[in-house]
């Protein structure tokens, strides 16, 4: 359980700290937040959890493939809040996002990756 406690309290410290950060400067939030720390830290957590170089082999791979689709949130959200409210911008590039995933994992199905 104590395990469970130190994973989650230092997963919410990067996001809280890099929230912090972003207030004074998104140049310095926008790099800490691009470092894969959360796959990073899911790979040490995975390592630890099942000892197993595969699995982390695995995920890496998956991560790899499935940044390519979260871009286009980073590229639908500016170009809505520009038309839009945070509020509706938000959520409409998190489905945009999410489609792109669901397409990435198909096309990599036919072309005989299986994440």
């Amino acid at each position: 359980m104590i395990y469970y406690i130190i994973k989650v309290a230092i997963s919410a410290t990067l996001i809280v700290a890099i929230s912090e950060v972003s207030k004074k400067s998104s140049l310095i939030g926008g790099i800490l937040a691009s470092v894969p720390l959360v796959s990073v830290l899911g790979m040490i957590w995975l390592y630890i959890d099942t000892q197993s170089a595969e699995k982390v082999s695995q995920f890496s791979t998956s991560v790899f493939w499935l940044v390519i689709p979260s871009l286009s949130l980073f590229i639908v959200l500016p170009i809505l809040l520009k038309k839009m409210s945070f509020y509706f911008a938000l959520p409409i590039s998190l489905v945009v996002m999410i489609v792109f995933y669901y397409l990435m994992i198909f096309v990599l199905g036919k072309i005989g990756i299986e994440l």
